[in-house]
């Protein structure tokens, strides 16, 4: 953020240097050898800045964040107006020429003065002065003009010239401070709305971590506690699994993506834990094909499914068969699981909200790489899943 910060900045120097020197090409431009180091004692010439200065950052950073933002949009279109105005009265622009000693031509100040005196007769060309129509016995007469206006003022009142440039200068500076302001803006709502997903992917993934099931971990201690008091060989070994899954689970899922291998070890202990207290009435068939080196995943995506058909695809009355495959290939991860049907209304509802979090999940770690295909068929549900590597 501070490199940003200060590649603004610099930003803002240049362009701003290049805008003071617009006033010195043009002058050269024109003709006008005005030294540099003359121009910049000039007031004339840093009042030429400080005004667009003024009108780009108040514009950029206080009218429209305070009121075109907030669509005050009469409001701001008065405040644009004044701006114009104050800046037709003060031509930044055309006081910069004039200090520069680049008067602009006006037509009026080309015509002689209605009260200066007339000239005199070309004594060279042996003209006298006396006797012409002016001429009262030797004595000039006032011009006509000042005998029709008299009190010295002027037949007509000039208009006050319009300053064009400055004027297009203004609505450029508007519409650039405009724009500027308006695409950071963009960009901002932008950010927030990456770092809101990115902030929602997150909370889903902790969600997802409490997702396996307190009830899951409530009778696998007990299994592994009736493993302890009948002295089964096995007790030791299922501690060391569960260990790994709640390893797994806290510890090694706060990347976006894992080593496939992790994922499958999680699954692999968690099918081994779910046989303590199935029993033989369901069959489970778990296989992996493919060469797991080297392959990432996101972590528990995997796990979401697998969960899904313990929790909903047994039986303690009724025999039950879940198949759960994993395969790869060079640029692919499939993912395959089939189990019969038995849970209730109440508990698809909720395996419909841990489906809806994973699809979220893919959409924004797997864009436009992933395929999810779910569908029920004769009381058989079945998910596949392909993601490209």
């Amino acid at each position: 953020m501070s490199r940003f910060r200060a590649f603004s900045v610099i930003i803002h120097i240049a362009g701003w240097l290049l805008f003071m020197a617009f006033p010195v090409v043009f002058l050269n431009s024109r003709g006008q050898d005005t030294p540099t180091w003359s121009l910049l004692q000039k007031h004339s010439y840093w009042m030429f800045g400080y005004t667009y200065a003024f009108l780009f950052y108040s514009n950029a950073y206080y009218f429209i964040p305070e009121f075109f933002l907030k669509k005050k949009y009469a409001v701001y279109a008065i405040i644009v107006l004044l701006l114009l105005t104050g800046v037709y009265y003060l031509r930044p622009f055309d006081k910069l020429l004039h200090s520069a000693g680049n008067r602009r031509y006006n037509p009026a100040m080309s015509q002689p003065s209605p009260f200066a005196p007339p000239p005199a007769g070309n004594h060279e060309l042996g003209t006298p002065p006396q006797g012409d129509k002016f001429s009262n016995g030797g004595a000039q007469q006032p011009p006509p003009n000042a005998m029709r206006w008299g009190n010295g003022r002027p037949p007509f009142r000039r208009n006050r010239p319009l300053d064009s440039t400055s004027l297009f200068i203004f609505i450029m500076i508007m519409a650039l401070s405009t724009a500027i302001k308006t695409v950071q803006q963009w960009q901002l709502t932008e950010r927030r709305a990456a770092q809101a997903e990115a902030d929602k992917t997150s909370a889903e993934l902790s969600f997802l971590k409490a997702q396996i099931n307190p009830h899951f971990l409530f009778n696998t201690l007990n299994n592994i506690y009736t493993l302890a008091v009948t002295k089964d060989d096995h007790a030791a070994d299922s501690i060391m699994k569960l260990s790994n899954i709640m390893r797994y689970v806290t510890d090694d899922v706060t990347d976006d993506f894992v080593p496939l291998q992790s994922e499958i070890d999680c699954i692999s202990d968690y099918i081994e834990l779910q046989r303590l207290r199935i029993g033989n009435n369901t069959t489970v068939n778990f296989t992996v094909e493919g060469k797991i080196d080297g392959k990432k995943i996101t972590p528990l995506v995997l796990m979401t499914f697998v969960e899904n058909v313990f929790k909903y695809g047994i039986s303690k009355h009724e025999q039950s068969v879940i198949d759960i495959n994993i395969r790869t290939s060079n640029s692919d991860i499939l993912f395959f699981c089939k189990n019969r049907v038995f849970a209730t209304r109440t508990e698809n509802q909720r395996t419909g909200i841990g489906i809806k979090n994973t699809r979220q999940r893919l959409n924004h770690l797997y864009p436009g790489r992933h395929l999810l295909n779910i569908w029920n068929e004769n009381d058989q549900h079945s998910v596949q899943l392909i993601l490209q590597t």
